[in-house]
């Protein structure tokens, strides 16, 4: 595609349109460029929307390109939309042009074209559920956890555009039955008249490659190509790229390359690495101007993923000018964190009328959120949780909890319903409802009514039955003969391997030390050491009934999240004595905090609860990025390219950060129901102290070139 910029080169004060006039000079290259393909380094806060959408507009409004003859393409329904509804208010026209996701596109492709791949245009989407359902029909006698592994494996297969026979499927998975169970899902999906996620991808670009007229057809309609948050993309989606493009097509994406980090999705940060060895020829506009954070917090993201090898490189210029240094908060452990983060809100609210709504906590896991749940309750901070349910509203913790529940009371009805068969013991909803009835109409606990009931259910529901309430009373045993080395159980029931290290909270009704004391005082560290407490009977009781395993095999990957919820839920119970006394002391604490006097619950003005990998695409006046540990964040498994990954997880974490930026890292942690040293992350030594405030007690590895009291780094 020829076209010429509208911007006269013999004027040096071109008049231009509005919409134009408003982009700065590199954001006006990128809107004018052409010729040759174009790779649009977009850095965070750099404003990429606003180029691409207003790159359609121009093209069609001053270039006269039919809109029909524009694909563009981005990741979410959300981001679609906005660039559609952004370009048509600069011309209307821009509606007529394809701006979908890459999903929505290929099923679009589908609907009109999927017979010459033998499927009706009446095709239904398999969701995972769906995906796993027709894989536990083939892998008769496997475990549901199996079952979620295979189908997560295939999904991965798809992403990176593997067939069942291809020699590469063994980077996904190296056993050898697994081409097999890929083999027969494929053909078991073909006969349904179906397709998965993962089909809208690759069908097409099997059905081009298979049809030169028909991608010849396709190639000749698009003009204009252009993908949006290129950096998540995979790879089958670059292999449709390729196939839809033509010699002739003006291909431009945008991305940042320091922002890819769904690598667990599938994306592939190679796609825009490569793009320019890919695409002979192009040319690559950077984006450093930043209109959302301050200069010492761009400093900061700066400095720790420019450790990555694997980037393309470019600056971050301030547009908005200098400000405060970040903090770096060192702290005893994660309560006094949960207490630093709770006094800084409030104290800022008190002095100087920050609004709870400019605040935003990070965390690396979902479960870290309890701790802070916990203490905003108290406090009555009003927040919500992002990307997640809250704490106590999971389905594992209410599996938990009605577990504990029926130790201090085995005539809980909701509790005995919820996990009597689960995990699955033979125990039908009727037979359930008889021992309820028989349960109420005698006044009888449970286990009891259930003994009664033996000649009258089958031998199965006796034995799950039995099962059950054995483990019940495991649980039980433990508050008679507290003490014991389970405390790690569950991270033996998930694998060393696949436990995620998580921040766990604070429950217990301790006296609380203020933030002020923590930072002036030294403590050592034999004296914040807890035993295990409570935390084993919550252990045992996950383990023998069964929910732990239930839970981790859900899936390879929800599994795992929700094990590391369960630990945290016996992380807090930790702080409690072993007796029926401390039992009811924790559970009459959490209703408690599942029951606060009810705010506005449509009012906005809230501190926002949120892991890293969710708060891609958005913004906050000030930030907190917590449990900046080794082993936290990042985890120690993690090597090579994926440290590159978990870098640059920490770079979008700091520049969601507008005018103030907190880091905060403990001396010690509660894991697997024992307090463990904790050490500062490496990307905190990849920092330059001196972009730091640096505030509380350093370890002495870390030496301290500046340090300052809690007092005087307040406003």
């Amino acid at each position: 595609m020829n076209v010429s910029p509208i911007m006269p080169d013999s004027s040096p004060h071109p008049v231009l349109p509005p919409y134009l006039e408003a982009l700065n000079e590199e954001q006006r290259a990128a809107v004018f460029h052409s010729g040759r393909s174009l790779l649009i380094l977009a850095g965070a806060g750099s404003g990429k929307t606003r180029v691409i959408t207003t790159k359609i507009a121009y093209l069609i409004r001053e270039q006269g390109v039919d809109p029909r003859t524009i694909l563009a393409v981005t990741f979410t329904n959300k981001a679609a939309r906005e660039m559609a509804d952004r370009a048509r208010l600069i011309d209307g026209r821009a509606g007529f042009a394809i701006l979908r996701t890459f999903h929505s596109f290929g099923a679009w492709f589908l609907r009109r074209h999927g017979s010459l791949a033998g499927l009706d245009s009446g095709f239904i989407i398999y969701d995972d559920d769906d995906t796993a359902s027709l894989l536990g029909a083939i892998m008769e006698g496997s475990s549901r956890g199996e079952v979620r592994e295979a189908a997560h494996h295939i999904a991965r297969a798809k992403d990176y555009f593997l067939s069942p026979d291809d020699p590469e499927l063994t980077l996904i998975d190296h056993r050898r039955e697994f081409r097999r169970i890929y083999r027969d899902y494929e053909e078991r999906l073909a006969k349904t008249g179906n397709v998965d996620f993962g089909d809208l991808i690759k069908k097409p670009v099997e059905i081009l490659r298979n049809n030169p007229a028909m991608a010849e057809r396709f190639r000749s309609r698009f003009k204009v190509i252009m993908v949006d948050e290129y950096q998540d993309a995979n790879v089958a989606q670059f292999e449709l790229l390729k196939e839809i493009r033509s010699e002739d097509t003006y291909v431009c994406v945008v991305g940042d390359d320091d922002q890819s980090i769904y690598r667990f999705r599938g994306a592939e940060v190679r796609n825009i690495l490569e793009f320019p060895e890919r695409f002979p020829g192009t040319d690559i506009i950077r984006l450093e101007r930043n209109y959302r954070s301050l200069a010492p917090i761009l400093s900061i993201a700066d400095s720790v993923v420019n450790h990555n090898e694997g980037r393309l490189g470019k600056t971050l210029i301030a547009v908005r000018g200098t400000g405060k240094k970040p903090v770096l908060a060192f702290l005893p452990n994660q309560d006094e964190e949960v207490m630093f983060c709770a006094e800084l809100i409030e104290e800022a609210r008190a002095k100087h009328k920050v609004v709870y709504a400019d605040w935003a906590i990070l965390y690396r896991t979902n479960a870290q959120s309890l701790g802070f749940e916990t203490e905003f309750l108290r406090r009555r901070i009003p927040y919500r949780v992002v990307g997640s349910l809250k704490f106590y509203e999971r389905e594992e913790i209410k599996d938990a909890l009605a577990l504990l529940a029926l130790l201090v009371n085995p005539r809980d009805e909701v509790a005995f319903c919820r996990v009597v068969n689960k995990p699955a013991r033979g125990i039908g909803a009727a037979t359930v409802k008889r021992v309820v009835n028989a349960a109420l109409a005698e006044a009888l606990d449970f286990r009891t009514a259930a003994e009664r009931l033996t000649p009258k259910v089958s031998a199965k529901a006796h034995v799950g039955f039995e099962a059950f309430f054995h483990a019940i009373e495991q649980g039980r045993a433990t508050l008679l003969a507290s003490g014991g080395t389970r405390g790690a159980a569950l991270a033996e029931e998930a694998g060393e391997d696949e436990v995620e290290v998580d921040k766990p909270a604070k429950t217990a009704p301790r006296k609380r030390r203020g933030t002020h004391g923590v930072l002036k005082g030294s403590h050592k560290r034999e004296d914040l050491i807890a035993d295990e407490g409570l935390s084993v009977c919550v252990v045992t009781l996950l383990m023998e009934s069964g929910i732990a395993e239930y839970h981790l095999n859900r899936d390879e990957i929800a599994g795992n999240q929700r094990i590391s919820n369960l630990q945290e839920l016996a992380n807090a119970a930790s702080l409690y004595h072993a007796t029926e006394a401390g039992l009811l002391d924790f559970l009459e604490h959490i209703e408690l905090d599942r029951s606060p006097e009810d705010t506005d619950a449509n009012d906005p003005n809230k501190v926002t609860l949120i892991t890293l990998h969710n708060t891609k695409g958005l913004e906050f006046r000030r930030v907190i990025m917590t449990g900046v540990e080794q082993g936290v964040f990042p985890r120690e498994d993690k090597r090579n390219e994926e440290l590159e990954e978990e870098r640059r997880l920490f770079y979008v974490g700091a520049t969601r950060a507008m005018d103030q930026l907190y880091l905060s890292t403990c001396a010690l942690r509660r894991m697997y129901g024992h307090t463990m040293p904790m050490f500062p992350s490496v990307f905190l030594h990849e920092i330059d102290r001196e972009g730091l405030r640096i505030v509380g007690d350093p370890p002495y590895a870390f030496s301290k070139k500046e340090y300052e009291d809690y007092d005087e780094y307040q406003d």
